[in-house]
Parts: C-alpha cells; sequence; structure tokens
C-alpha cells in the first residue's frame, strides 16, 4: 500500500526539493499529532495562523452551526450573509474611526492584490513603494514588493514602477513623492527575521505620507490579531494607516484574509467599472463564522494581557550566550543563530524532541517562535528546555 508520504511527493506540488514530510493526523491546542501518536508543539502556529490554538471548541461550533445553514451561495458582494456582516462589523469595532469598510478575500496576498488597486484607482497614482527584505506573497503583484531580487528574478517581469525604501532610513522616505501611490510596509517585518521598525521611522512615514498624498497601507498579515500584544501591531507606532490588510490570524484556523480602509478609498470599486475587485469564494461564510469565534475568544479569554509575560519567559529562558540575539515583540520572536547549519540542526532536533519551530525566507540564519497565545507557563518551560540543548548540542 503507497504511504500517504508517498502520495504526497507523487502527487502534490512541491515547493522545495526538501519538503519536512511530517504528517499530521489531528492537532488540538498547541499540539500537532501523527498517524502513530507523536506529539509536536507548535511553536509557530501554523506560520502565525493558530493564534488561538488549533480547533479552539468556541471556533469549531461556530464552524458547526453554519454547516447546518449555507456553506457558498455567490459570489462575495451581492448577497448579504450575516457571518460576513456580523464578523466586519466586529472588527471594524477593534478599529480607529477612519476604518469603515471591510473587503474580504480568502488570503493575505489576495489582500495585498486588492490594496495596490484601490490605492492607484483611489490616487490615479501608478508608483508604489515597499521595504527592502519585504515579503507581502506570492501572486505576480504581491512579488513585486518584495524586497529580496533572488525570489523576483525567475518570474520577470513584474509589475512596473515598484521602487524600495529601507527599513529605518528616514533618508529612504525622498522617494515618497507626489507621483507615489501608496507605500506598503509590514508593521514589522516577519520573514526578514523580526525587524521591528522604530517609532520614529513609522512617525516620519506618516508623515511623509499624508505629505505627498500617497496612501500608507499595513501588512499586519502576520502581526494581527494579539501576536505583538496589542490586536494590531500598528497600535504600538501611534500612528493610524490608510489601508490595513489582514489574513493567516484573523479566521480562527480557516482560509481568510481582508483588507480594510476608509469608504470613500473603498467606494472607488463600485463603478467605473463597476465590479472593479471581485472573488468568488471571498469572505466564506463559513471562515467568517470562525473569524467572528475567535476574536471573541481573544477578547473574552483577555489574551493579550498575558502576552507580554509569557514572551518575557521566553527570553528568560532562553538567555545564552549561544544565542546571538532575541529580537521580536510579544509572540513573534526571533533567534539569531550564525549559520543556516546551526539553525537546521536545532529545528531538526527540536522536532525530533516535539517541539516543532522553523526559520524564515530572507533570514536563514534565525529560528521563528510565535507560539498559539494560549500557550501555558510550564508548556513554555517544556519548550525552551529542549531549545536550549538543541543550542548547547549544536552551537
Amino acid at each position: 500500500m503507497i504511504s500517504n508520504r508517498e502520495l504526497f511527493l507523487k502527487n502534490t506540488a512541491q515547493t522545495s526539493s526538501s519538503p519536512r514530510l511530517f504528517e499530521i493526523e489531528k492537532a488540538e491546542g498547541v499540539y500537532l499529532y501523527g498517524p502513530d501518536g507523536q506529539e509536536y508543539m507548535d511553536l509557530v502556529s501554523g506560520f502565525n495562523v493558530s493564534n488561538i490554538g488549533h480547533r479552539h471548541p468556541k471556533v469549531i461550533a461556530a464552524i458547526q452551526k453554519q454547516l447546518e445553514k449555507y456553506l457558498h451561495v455567490t459570489v462575495y458582494g451581492e448577497f448579504v450573509q450575516a457571518p460576513q456582516v456580523q464578523f466586519a462589523t466586529d472588527l471594524l469595532n477593534e478599529l480607529p474611526g477612519s476604518f469603515q469598510s471591510v473587503y474580504f478575500t480568502n488570503s493575505g496576498t489576495e489582500a495585498v492584490e486588492g490594496s495596490m488597486k484601490i490605492a492607484k484607482k483611489f490616487t490615479g497614482r501608478r508608483q508604489i513603494l515597499a521595504a527592502e527584505n519585504a515579503y507581502h506573497g506570492s501572486t505576480q503583484g504581491a512579488l513585486s514588493l518584495i524586497g529580496n531580487l533572488e525570489y523576483r528574478t525567475a518570474y520577470a517581469p513584474l509589475l512596473p514602477e515598484i521602487d524600495f525604501i529601507q527599513l529605518n532610513n528616514e533618508g529612504s522616505l525622498e522617494l515618497i513623492t507626489e507621483q507615489t501611490a501608496a507605500v506598503i510596509i509590514e508593521a514589522i517585518q516577519g520573514e526578514a527575521g523580526v525587524r521591528i521598525p522604530t517609532p520614529e521611522f513609522i512617525t516620519a512615514l506618516r508623515e511623509k505620507c499624508t505629505q505627498t498624498g500617497a496612501l500608507l497601507i499595513f501588512d499586519e498579515i502576520q502581526t494581527g490579531f494579539g501576536r505583538t500584544g496589542k490586536m494590531f501591531a500598528f497600535e504600538h507606532f501611534d500612528v493610524v494607516p490608510d489601508i490595513l490588510m489582514l489574513a493567516k490570524g484573523i479566521g480562527g484556523g480557516m482560509p481568510l484574509g481582508a483588507f480594510l480602509s476608509s469608504k470613500e478609498i473603498m467606494d472607488v470599486i463600485k463603478d467605473n467599472p463597476m465590479l472593479g475587485h471581485i472573488t468568488t469564494f471571498g469572505g466564506h461564510p463559513v471562515s467568517c463564522a470562525a473569524a467572528k469565534a475567535s476574536l471573541e475568544v481573544i477578547n473574552e479569554q483577555h489574551l493579550l494581557a498575558h502576552v507580554q509575560s509569557k514572551a518575557d519567559l521566553f527570553r528568560q529562558l532562553l538567555a545564552t550566550p549561544k544565542i546571538k540575539e532575541i529580537r521580536g515583540l510579544g509572540l513573534m520572536m526571533c533567534l539569531q543563530l550564525e549559520t543556516f547549519d546551526q539553525v537546521y540542526q536545532v529545528s531538526s532536533y527540536c522536532a525530533s524532541q516535539g517541539v516543532m519551530i522553523d526559520w524564515y525566507l530572507h533570514c536563514e540564519t534565525a529560528l521563528r517562535i510565535a507560539p498559539p497565545l494560549t500557550i501555558s507557563e510550564p508548556e513554555i518551560r517544556k519548550a525552551c528546555k529542549i531549545i536550549n540543548q538543541a543550542v548547547e548540542k549544536f552551537c
């Protein structure tokens, strides 16, 4: 009998020549389980998706309730669907009043594509700026914004009139002019290895965008929904973007993304032409029901109140000279080592001992730590003990 691993390699598209090939049969809370009873603590939350843990009971109940009513009924934006309407309302209640309209998508990269379109349409401009070492997704438009030439070259030509500023270099903001439609920036650079903008840089960026009429777009696909200790990371910087992009943690484990803005900006897709941005499955009712439940869990269980103390415990327990630096904000953390070989050996050892960690697309010398916000103190201690064993052994 052909195993699932063999069928995986034979019949599913491969994104690398060395997939990790862990077969998962079940997931619950902070744990993943293999078919033979293997138990893995998930310290990356399915890459910042499972912020409230895997299969939270309230999310499962909301999914089951919606399954009894309807699944897909029509393309997004035509029928009034209670899960979409109710979650959009709850989401906007978490945000400043300048956010008045939500467009639901299937994923983060689709949120990026939609944001680029409305920025161009609203401003009548064409240039878009991103940051060096940025990551915003893999579709053609989003790929154009990746600040790493290695990932763009093979798929050229991409979008024209894309340029790059440098994170925390206020001098590079001179690239923002009256020809700039928008600046798209991660609230914290994720795949660059958790690089945090300075408040001064973000303030200067906001001021420059306001001065030139360029829209400021924050990518909170990785940072949103409590990951940094606030519901949204832009709250750390005392600025408000013009457009906000969300995904990953938004759906409670279901596929969902969104971009949000004012009614004035969002309404440009209503006409000239009509249906200026459309999606069939965006805002799927089951995903929106799950997302509403997930947001309720974050608030009802006061998960944000404990993010920093849990992050502090990770830092305290992982304080070893062999880890060169711990970067991060809240439970979005990065352990800087010296070489990719060390990263690979440490992550492989941890997996063999039941702890799943990973590395970054643009920073292969660092390890990703982004557990569910629900992780307990004993679980943190258990995970850090194994990580420290691996670091001592291979670094």
